[in-house]
């Protein structure tokens, strides 16, 4: 048998769904080095199909990596990877792969194209709807959460019951060891800034996060934002110029995981989630989360968070005011928070989808 993992994730910018690819990747190789794995799936050949572009790299001991191809982006998706992968199960982890391969499964991650085209150009909109229908024709549909379930399942005509879910995890970041320097390079005390952590784009919602930290009025407590923009395919949505905001650009893992370490809390205002990674990381060090109500955000969440409506800055300012007086986590909260975080782990969801390759048809599709 020979198992292809689709690889175009490693020529993209990394973000929450090339992150996940890589993690998933990685902890499926652990299985299959420590042969944790259905039988069935034992003596296969694996394979991770790379662009020729690809600039990540990843160490892997029993996957082996392979260039394929000349093209790029979708190009190369559809043409290079499609042959390459002929005759294989194909697995693609990024939202996307070729429309056409005969035995393919593809995480599709949330159904932010059907369900919010506002937070979209329309040349992304109608490339990422159209290939979403088809794959949903002509793959097998995976995704992250209970809630990308129900809407993927919604839109594209499914059954829910046909969708698996092969949830995120933030684990990762636990080995990542804080560089507390950068708050003396930012200029900030600990406990005494509130945090946001990600892409500037309109489904994250910095308008209303920005709009609370100028009604809580405390140019002593800014709000630190973290994370780069990418415009060109999202609406804007930066706040440069509006006061009480200290704008530190794109960090390192270590740099954020100091943030996360010693901000008052971690504000999480997005209109529209497959799933909410970012909480689970501040989690991991121990910080607060005041997250909006989003349905995705709740179900990752649970009770280790705050929660208020995401158009609401008013809502926002009030918990923000409450964190203030109560000050740094409670031992309560801090253990919801580690129950939260055992839910989650690579190595949980990796063989979770090894199961479902490994199932009869019959039996997966219902999975």
């Amino acid at each position: 048998m020979k198992l292809f993992i689709n690889g175009r994730f490693l020529s993209q910018k990394l973000t929450g769904v090339q992150r996940y690819a890589a993690e998933m990747v990685k902890a499926i190789d652990l299985l299959l080095a420590s042969e944790q794995i259905p039988a069935s799936l034992r003596n296969a050949d694996w394979q991770l199909l790379k662009p020729a572009d690809a600039s990540e790299v990843l160490d892997l001991d029993r996957i082996k990596i392979r260039p394929v191809g000349r093209l790029h982006g979708h190009a190369w998706d559809q043409i290079d990877l499609a042959r390459a992968a002929a005759g294989g199960r194909l697995i693609s982890l990024a939202n996307s792969g070729p429309v056409f391969h005969r035995d393919h499964i593809v995480v599709i991650h949330d159904a932010q194209v059907f369900r919010r085209p506002d937070f979209f150009n329309w040349r992304y909109l109608t490339v990422h709807r159209t290939m979403g229908r088809m794959l949903a024709r002509h793959a097998s549909i995976a995704t992250v959460s209970g809630f990308s379930r129900k809407e993927l399942a919604d839109v594209l005509n499914l059954s829910a019951s046909r969708i698996p879910i092969f949830p995120n995890s933030a684990e990762h970041f636990a080995a990542t060891k804080p560089d507390s320097g950068i708050l003396a390079r930012l200029g900030v005390q600990p406990q005494k800034f509130f945090l946001f952590v990600g892409s500037k784009t309109k489904n994250k919602n910095l308008s209303v996060a920005i709009r609370a930290i100028q009604l809580l009025d405390r140019p002593d407590v800014p709000l630190v934002i973290v994370g780069g923009d990418n415009s060109k395919i999202f609406q804007d949505n930066s706040g440069e110029g509006a006061s009480g905001l200290l704008l530190a650009g794109r960090l390192t893992d270590s740099e954020i995981a100091a943030l996360y370490a010693h901000a008052l809390a971690f504000v999480f205002p997005s209109l529209y989630e497959g799933f909410g990674v970012p909480p689970l990381e501040a989690m991991i060090f121990g910080c607060p989360v005041i997250a909006s109500r989003a349905d995705a955000v709740v179900e990752t969440c649970g009770d280790a968070a705050e929660y208020f409506s995401a158009t609401d800055a008013e809502a926002l300012k009030q918990l923000m005011l409450e964190r203030l007086a109560i000050g740094a986590i409670s031992d309560q909260e801090r253990r919801r928070q580690q129950d939260r975080l055992a839910f989650y782990s690579w190595k949980k969801s990796a063989k979770a989808l090894l199961d479902h390759l490994a199932a009869p048809a019959s039996v997966a599709s219902a999975a």
